[in-house]
């Protein structure tokens, strides 16, 4: 059976401060001190133009390579980037009102409706994209007066959505009896639905496949589609597939905390070596959240808020093609369930251990992609530098194994790892958005090989005290055997 591949990537970003007030953080403050602490998130929101010419922004759209940022001085949001694009080689940087747009076109089961005076707005925002046709546009309809938005909100259970400022219209629930289907939560699902739709078109365009050649649609968002009978019951890769006229796919959700698009990948990976898929696509939409998660390190330093986009990603994987790096499937590294969770033991068995296998040291592997999360976010928050700190025990490993000396670990740091670049969306920031970067290095040679590291904190969930893992390696594609 062919080798498989990882031949297309997509990455989008959404600005979206009219939703930081619904992420879990916000929400919380906001109930606990009416009056003051909507006031406080509101005025360090940051403009589109700022999140635009944001540089680690950039790097995740593919317009910056990662190593770039060590190039421009701190704090980041204190040097935007001149004449920065919003559009990027493997994505986009998209403005509220999109998805806002795309929430409607979304919604089978009226959940958003929308107030008049905003209709020509989400309109020509969807317009300006190549992928909806002008029946599509006319799902967001002629909108209600201002006044049945108020009675929703007053007296329904449903919550405001706002863009540029002002309240735009509203999210309904749909059951007075069951929590999973009120607003806040159908919110969550129908911007992780929309999100990924954004990554998933993206991805198809870039890719120059239609959509009916795709097979199986794995979706690795972080939401819980369900209802009270089945909470996380599932269904959004199918739901994100049906709006980006996968017609010939099928789909489910794959759901490992923050490891969940490496899951995904590997489900991928093994399912296209056998043969049973020639093309499958892994998706994940956004977290809202994770929205303003960090928020009050950032407020208490006179920072903007950073966690005010959601992120997107798809990857298309595919039989050999002869140009696009392989997967290494002799060398997946795994967290096995008896292994312990000291972080030691966690990179042994997710670096060291596959690498044995393969016959590789440390130091032959170009770079590594671990969890991505960007510094200027976490380190104000209080969750210091992951990125960092993962390098430096992945160097630690490498002096243990006498390949280079404690005094070099610096160097390799900054030789095998990277800067973090991606939101701290959970899933997103899961190793997966170098995989575009990695690709195009590979292929010019500039590298020969990476390897892709996620864990997952599984005791969140509150049913074991485990964490979880995995890990891949890439390689240069030797080109098709005769």
């Amino acid at each position: 059976m062919s080798d498989p591949v990882i031949s297309a990537c997509s990455y989008i970003l959404v600005h979206v401060p009219g939703f930081v007030r619904y992420g879990s953080k916000p929400s919380r403050e906001i109930a606990d001190h009416p009056g003051s602490a909507l006031p406080v998130i509101e005025s360090h929101l940051r403009r589109f133009e700022e999140v635009v010419a944001y540089p680690p922004n950039q790097v995740f759209i593919g317009n910056l390579a990662p190593d770039a940022l060590n190039e421009i001085e701190q704090p980041w949001y204190r040097h935007p980037l001149p004449d920065a694009s919003q559009w990027g080689p493997y994505g986009e940087i998209f403005p509220e009102e999109v998805l806002l747009g795309l929430m409607k076109l979304a919604d089978d089961f009226d959940l958003v409706e929308i107030e008049k005076e905003a209709v020509p707005l989400l309109q020509s925002s969807l317009q300006a994209l190549p992928f909806w046709k002008e029946a599509d546009l006319g799902k967001i309809g002629p909108g209600v007066e201002t006044a049945r938005i108020d009675e929703k909100i007053e007296s329904s259970g449903s919550l405001s959505l706002y863009c540029r400022g002002r309240r735009v219209g509203c999210i309904n629930r749909q059951h007075d009896r069951d929590d999973n289907l009120k607003a806040a939560v159908l919110m969550e699902n129908l911007l992780a639905k929309a999100s990924g739709t954004l990554a998933l078109n993206n991805l198809l365009k870039k890719a120059a496949i239609p959509a009916r050649e795709i097979d199986l649609i794995l979706n690795c968002s972080e939401e819980a589609v369900g209802d009270r009978y089945n909470r996380g019951g599932g269904g959004l890769a199918k739901a994100i597939g049906e709006l980006c006229s996968c017609l010939s796919a099928t789909g489910c959700d794959i759901k490992a905390f923050c490891t969940g698009p490496l899951y995904a990948l590997l489900f991928a990976f093994g399912l296209v070596k056998s043969g049973l898929y020639r093309k499958v696509v892994v998706v994940g939409g956004g977290s809202l959240a994770k929205l303003g998660m960090k928020f009050q390190g950032h407020v208490s330093r006179d920072m903007p808020i950073l966690e005010d986009v959601l992120g997107g990603i798809a990857f298309l994987v595919t039989e050999n093609d002869g140009e696009s790096p392989i997967v290494r499937l002799d060398g997946i590294g795994k967290h096995d369930i008896g292994a312990g969770s000291s972080q030691q033991n966690i990179l042994e068995l997710l670096v060291l251990k596959p690498l044995d296998k393969m016959g590789k040291k440390i130091t032959e592997v170009d770079k590594y992609a671990v969890e991505l999360q960007n510094p200027e976010v976490t380190v104000s928050g209080g969750s210091g530098n992951v990125p960092l700190a993962n390098y430096r025990m992945i160097g630690g490993l490498a002096v243990l194994r006498k390949e280079i000396t404690r005094p070099e670990i610096g160097r390799f740091v900054q030789k095998h790892g990277m800067p973090g670049f991606c939101p701290t969306q959970g899933h997103i920031p899961a190793a997966v958005p170098f995989l575009g970067h990695a690709i195009d290095a590979i292929k010019r040679g500039d590298l020969n090989s990476v390897m892709f590291i996620a864990r997952g904190s599984l005791f969140l969930g509150r049913m074991t005290q485990l964490s979880d893992g995995l890990s891949f390696l890439l390689e240069r594609n030797p080109g098709l055997k005769e």
